[in-house]
Formats: structure tokens, sequence, C-alpha cells
């Protein structure tokens, strides 16, 4: 499987014991956030809750063209928070969702009017197994997303008020968690999720976050996306754990139709498709089995018709 792929590939990074000259950690004595971008296919236990609020910073670097040409962009940042709000309703089943805040600041247009909500994430998980030791068998589970437009997308006065899509998008997922005991008695657990998002139509008037004009009457029809989440967490001390997520996203083309008014001029537009790939490396310190904190960054920088970014994060990691 991929996670073992994964799991011999960090092997070689780390320093060589054989197996036999050290003991080997125990589950109970490693303590885990999560990595900062591939969530947990464990289920939290019937009345159990888990509050993660993250605070980040995206800094636009750049784009990459659709050729895989390098140009430098007016740099903004666009300061967010996500919050994941999560209930466990059965032993089986973890119910939830992610409301989210921007607020941007650009070089080359005026800034947000104020903080602004994004769109709202409705999510169900279902836990299909659970991690055993000896078994080949990783933690699986289903989990579905419903996001709901909630954030501000067309008749903008201010482009850095448009926080949202627009689009009802639902989410399939599958999302794996395996352990494995490193030469020199450690674990490294390792996560693989994989994502696909299909979005409904948007009707549009006026400046929108699709780049529409004032004046504009249509619709637009974002593309499908699919992500692939590849993460590994090493825990380096019972406290203390590295953690790298490597992340794949496709994006397809949207498409957007309509008029300008007042001649009623046609006006067609299309994104074309895009790809990235980033990576997010990260430091995470738990005082408690329930309680940590994560310090990264995510670097987008390879890819094609893309901003690149530079995006710190913060996040708190708490299960009530």
């Amino acid at each position: 499987m991929q996670t073992r792929a994964l799991a011999a590939l960090l092997c070689a990074w780390l320093p060589y014991a054989h197996a036999g000259d050290v003991a080997l950690q125990s589950r109970a004595d490693a303590w885990w956030t999560g990595p900062m971008l591939a969530p947990s296919p464990a289920m939290l236990p019937q009345g159990h809750a888990l509050i993660e609020p993250y605070l980040f910073d995206v800094i636009t670097t750049g784009t990459i063209d659709p050729q895989g040409a390098r140009h430098e962009a007016p740099r903004s940042q666009d300061i967010g928070s996500l919050t994941y709000m999560l209930y466990g309703l059965t032993e089986r089943v973890t119910v939830g969702l992610i409301p989210r805040f921007f607020y941007e600041a650009s070089a080359a247009a005026p800034d947000s009017s104020g903080v602004v909500p994004g769109d709202l994430t409705l999510q169900a998980g279902y836990g299909l197994t659970q991690y055993h030791e000896g078994s080949y068998l990783p933690a699986l589970a289903l989990v579905i997303d419903a996001t709901v437009p909630t954030g501000r997308y067309q008749r903008l006065s201010r482009g850095s008020d448009g926080q949202g899509a627009g689009a009802y998008a639902t989410g399939m997922s599958v999302y794996s968690q395996d352990y494995f005991w490193m030469p020199n008695g450690r674990i490294l657990r390792t996560r693989l999720d994989l994502t696909y998002t299909r979005s409904s139509n948007v009707g549009l008037q006026d400046a929108s976050v699709y780049g529409t004009p004032h004046g504009f009457r249509g619709s637009a029809r974002p593309g499908d996306g699919g992500t692939v989440d590849a993460a590994g967490e090493y825990s380096l001390t019972r406290n203390w754990v590295l953690a790298l997520d490597v992340v794949y996203q496709y994006n397809f083309n949207t498409r957007v139709r309509g008029t300008v008014d007042p001649s009623a001029q046609p006006y067609a537009a299309d994104s074309g498709s895009s790809y990235y790939v980033g990576f997010a490396p990260t430091v995470e310190y738990n005082w408690s089995a329930r309680g940590g904190v994560l310090v990264g960054v995510r670097v987008i920088g390879f890819g094609r018709n893309i901003a690149t970014s530079v995006t710190p994060a913060l996040a708190v990691n708490l299960v009530l």
C-alpha cells in the first residue's frame, strides 16, 4: 500500500538500529495532534467532541501559467481561520462542521472591508475499520463533506470581500491511517487521504470571485477536483512529533458564460485545468493524549495554472 511505501522511504532517513537492540515504543506513549492537512479516519468515541481551530496566512508569492512558466504577482495575504468542530454521534459515526473566516490584504487592490465569512462545510464520517496491531489492514473511514455557500461571491464592490465559491459542493473521501515501528523503536504514524469534490452551477451577477465584470448576468460551472494527501508523523518523544504532508490536487476547468449589460454583449471565460504539489512540514507539541498544538507551513511551488504561496499555520487540538 502507499502508506507502507511512505513508511519505507521515511525509514531510510532515520538513524538505523537493529530492532532486536531496542525497545519498541508503545502506542500509549505516543501523543499526536495530527499533521496539518490530512484528517484522521479515527471516529470519536460516542459523546466526545473535538475542537481544532486553525489560524493561517496564505502569502501569494507568484503564479505558474498553463505552460509551466513562472511569473511575479502582486503580494497578497489572505489571513484566515477554520475550526473543526466534531462530535462522536456513535462509536462509528462522527458528525460536525467547519466554519471559515478571512481577511485579505493586497498590494494591488483594496483590502477586505473587514473579517468576512467563507463557506461552511458540514461533515459526516463512518468508521469502516479500526487499527489493530499485527493486522495488515489500516484504519479506514468514509467521509462526506457538504459545503454550503455562506461566503460572499458576487455583487462585489471589493474583490477582496469575495471569500466564497457560491456553489453547493459535495466531497467524497476515503481516509486511512497506519502505524509502523521504525528500526530505532519509535513510531511512525501514516495517513493517506483521497478526496473527490463535485460542485453545483452558480448563478452570477456583477463582479464576482470568478472574475466577471460589473453588469454581468450569467452562471459559472466550477470544475470537479481531486486530492491525494500522504502524511507521516514521527514520534520523536511522547510530547514532540515531526510531521510532513505531501499533497497533490487537480482541478478541472471552470466555465463561465453570460452577457454584460447594457449591450448584452456575450461573455465567456474558461479557467483551464490546474494542478499543484504542496508540502507541509510541521512540529507538534502535545501536553496530553487529548491536547496539543501544531506549528507548520504549507508551501505550494510546483504545478500548472496556479498561484504559488507560502502559508504559515498554527492549530490547537482538543478532545473533550
